[in-house]
């Protein structure tokens, strides 16, 4: 494993040290309710102090307590015993079977009876076979097993031995969704069933009709009342489940233990209760090292996923120091925003911290997943802190920063604000409504609730645009406002690009329509791509003349001089214009376009007038300085800046040579490896040229002519006299 340098170390130190610091300012800001009771945890011992109630909080049961009252509500359980529908249904069907059977079986004899018996699994002797050859004693047994299943099954049988084990006095007999509480002694018994068979007997003085009586009793017997295992552990289980931890709720107040006074029982059991409350609160040991410690550690962790998330997956802000520091400085103030509320009346209006405005600047500084993942993390950190434990302040916090954060993806014109504005007010509604309808709270709370989160995200989104030049002044961010004031046409430099050049001027404004269009197919940034095409030939102003948009028909200067000099006029506006970039303050996201709308492409018109003139030029006096385009936004304005001009030379355009005209120059650009470091997929260049189709197509698009009768201008039209000579 490579050991990291020094510079390495310095480098991530000083990104991490962020964490560090804003754990340190969580502990510190946010109020303590710690109390030092450890050396009262002992009976017997004379305290120091008067020991007040700092809070409500519950004295709970000791295990044992516990356990004693789980076991006697266990006890209390009574069994349940399920009938069982299809037991007697199957016992009467196998029963009418049997007689069936036999009756089918009676004239082949007691052979035929015996099979037939056989068949339905009983086995009968022939003497036995001759009785039930017998048709009106066949029926007389018949008759009285139906009133013996009648009178017993139906009404419930439990199994041999089945009700010997049970403790419980009472039992419940469930029929269906029925459930009914008997005595145990009121169930019907195997041996009960027997007896009861004996009452039914029909032929009690036959010998062998009570032999195949009792035979039949035994064999067609179905257990209808089984006890229910599963529904009477549960039971159980939700009895013990009931048990109460708490004893008695102690009193914000009251005094639990005075100076001077020995810690006795009650005393002892409500400092353990409050100690053990501090502790789940997270200050129980706060005069400790590790009471220190610990907490700044636990927000580090959480502060932590934040930086480790920049570090792989937001590199270009993780490289960035400036970048780094207003993140650092957005989330102490959200923290300082939050210690504020806890420590004012506030504490029970956590809708109150101001989330939303985190949420809102690091949306339009970077964009939403950053924004959501930063207000989750803060809110993380917010929801730990012990004075906000009794409190929705995690909940409110993570709805109302993901909201703003949804709310101000685009922020282009005022009326965006207002959006924002209701977005985040929707999201507290929508929390206080959520709280209110699990809580049982009353209209009124919900109400205010809301209302304070609506003020809350007024506040943030003003305080956001407030802030918002100070953080893109710091950082060199470009926002979208940033762009728009770019765009503005009575802008210094728009503004003598369309007196000086006007060519350039309209050859930039098709452009900027061109480009945009195809950014946003593709889901690049637009609004930049159109500013970056306003001002990507705004070095044309050293020498507008020179170049043919600006030109008048038949005169271009390139005739009365060398080749060389041409293309070194051409590079210059590369060059000319990064200069007035740099006067005019234009952001480093705006000045790429000027270099690398050409990247390093050669001059070739002047480059082969050159050879033609019997020189011997050298390639590199007639190539773009570059660099090549690095970004999707440049590389579109790459294309479109030649197809834009190529298509200017072609005759009668039709919507197939404005495709070939396309593909050429993609192709061409591909060849030249101008797109190696631009960041798009085929994919995406396959829909660049599409939307480059698109629209192109609706630009060069044929008209109709108009009867100059009616003041029109036909294709046979010439100007008269008049009208071109003044």
């Amino acid at each position: 494993m490579r050991r990291p340098s020094a510079a390495e170390l310095r480098f991530h130190g000083t990104r991490w040290a962020w964490v560090l610091g804003l754990a340190v300012l969580a502990y510190l800001a946010f109020p303590s309710s710690a109390t030092d009771l450890a050396p009262l945890l002992k009976i017997g011992v004379l305290a120091d102090r008067d020991v007040i109630a700092p809070f409500d909080f519950v004295v709970n049961k000791t295990d044992e307590e516990i356990r004693g009252e789980a076991e006697e509500l266990a006890n209390s359980a009574k069994p349940i015993y399920q009938f069982q529908q299809r037991a007697y249904d199957s016992a009467t069907t196998a029963m009418h079977a049997f007689f069936d059977a036999l009756g089918a079986a009676a004239e082949r004899g007691a052979a035929g009876l015996v099979r037939a018996a056989r068949d339905n699994g009983v086995t009968i002797t022939a003497a036995e076979a001759a009785y039930l050859g017998k048709g009106g004693k066949r029926r007389a047994l018949e008759r009285a097993l139906d009133d013996l299943f009648t009178q017993t099954l139906a009404q419930g049988v439990t199994a041999q031995g089945g009700v010997q084990g049970e403790v419980a006095a009472q039992l419940i007999v469930r029929r269906g969704n029925v459930e009914l509480s008997v005595g145990r002694d009121q169930v019907l018994t195997y041996n009960q069933y027997l007896q009861r068979s004996r009452v039914l007997h029909p032929d009690p003085g036959s010998s062998v009709g009570d032999v195949v009586y009792l035979k039949l009793v035994r064999r067609f017997f179905r257990p209808t009342l089984t006890r229910n295992e599963a529904e009477t552990a549960r039971r159980r289980t939700e009895l013990i489940g009931s048990v109460e931890p708490s004893k008695y709720v102690v009193r914000q107040g009251e005094r639990i233990v005075a100076a001077r006074e020995i810690v006795s029982g009650p005393a002892y059991e409500k400092l353990v209760a409050l100690h053990n409350e501090l502790a789940r609160r997270g200050a129980a040991t706060s005069r400790s090292v590790g009471g220190v410690v610990g907490p700044i550690f636990r927000d580090a962790l959480i502060l932590g996923v934040f930086w480790v998330l920049m570090l792989f997956y937001r590199r270009e802000t993780y490289g960035d120091q400036r970048q780094v520091a207003l993140v650092g400085l957005l989330f102490a103030m959200a923290l300082l925003g939050a210690a504020a509320v806890a420590r004012t009346r506030a504490i029970t209006h956590p809708e109150l911290i101001p989330l939303p405005f985190l949420a809102m600047m690091l949306t339009v500084l970077f964009n939403g997943r950053v924004s959501m993942i930063g207000a989750m993390i803060v809110s993380a950190v917010i929801g730990t802190q012990p004075v906000f434990h009794d409190t929705p302040a995690l909940f409110l916090s993570l709805t109302g920063g993901v909201t703003a954060a949804l709310s101000v993806r685009t922020l282009r014109r005022r009326s965006n604000l207002y959006t924002a504005v209701l977005i985040t007010c929707a999201g507290y509604l929508a929390g206080a409504l959520a709280l209110g309808l699990a809580g049982g709270w009353r209209i009124t709370e919900i109400g205010w609730t809301a209302a304070f989160g609506m003020a809350n995200g007024l506040v943030s989104a003003s305080l956001a645009i407030l802030l918002l030049p100070l953080a893109e002044s710091f950082t060199h961010i470009t926002t979208d406002l940033t762009l728009l004031e770019l765009s503005d046409p009575s802008r210094p430099l728009l503004r003598r690009l369309s007196l000086e050049a006007p060519g350039t001027y309209a050859h930039s404004i098709a452009m900027a329509n061109l480009v945009e269009a195809a950014c946003n197919r593709i889901g690049a940034n637009g609004l930049l791509g159109r500013v970056g095409c306003y001002y990507h030939d705004i070095g044309k102003l050293g020498n507008a003349g020179y170049f043919v948009e600006n030109q008048a028909r038949g005169a271009n200067p390139h005739d009365r001089i060398p080749p060389v000099q041409s293309a070194e006029i051409i590079r210059r506006h590369v060059t000319y214009g990064l200069e007035l970039a740099a006067e005019a303050k234009l952001p480093a996201v705006v000045a790429a376009f000027i270099p690398e709308h050409h990247g390093t492409t050669e001059i070739t018109y002047f480059f082969e007038r050159a050879k033609k003139g019997g020189e011997a030029p050298k390639r590199e006096d007639f190539r773009y300085p570059g660099p090549p385009p690095r970004s999707v936004e440049t590389a579109i304005t790459m294309l479109a800046d030649s197809v834009e001009a190529a298509l200017r030379v072609i005759d009668d355009l039709t919507r197939e040579k404005i495709e070939g005209a396309i593909e050429q120059i993609v192709k061409a650009k591909l060849a030249a490896g101008q797109l190696d470091e631009a960041p798009m997929t085929l994919r995406q260049l396959d829909q660049v040229k599409a939307e480059f189709i698109r629209v192109l197509t609706g630009m060069y698009h044929n008209r109709i002519d108009y009867p100059e009768s009616s003041g029109g201008i036909t294709k046979a039209w010439q100007p008269t006299q008049s009208t071109s000579g003044r």
